[in-house]
């Protein structure tokens, strides 16, 4: 896995009736993108440093449209 700043870190819940959790990274730890990464949250925006797991996925962010 690996991530740029703004990819959003979606997390399925494994347990029956665990939330999927969503954010989104702003910062990496490694130059090459890999974990772990600083999340914001999107259900009540605290950070924290993840190393994700494997129900997580990788949403990449309209990296582009800078350009």
């Amino acid at each position: 896995m690996k991530a740029q700043n703004g990819d959003r870190l979606v997390c399925e819940g494994v347990r029956l009736g665990a939330p999927r959790r969503v954010g989104v990274i702003v910062e990496l730890h490694h130059a090459d993108g890999t974990p772990p990464y600083t999340v914001r949250w999107e259900n009540d925006s605290h950070e924290s440093v993840v190393f994700p797991g494997p129900d997580a996925r990788l949403e990449p962010a309209d990296h582009d449209s800078d350009r």
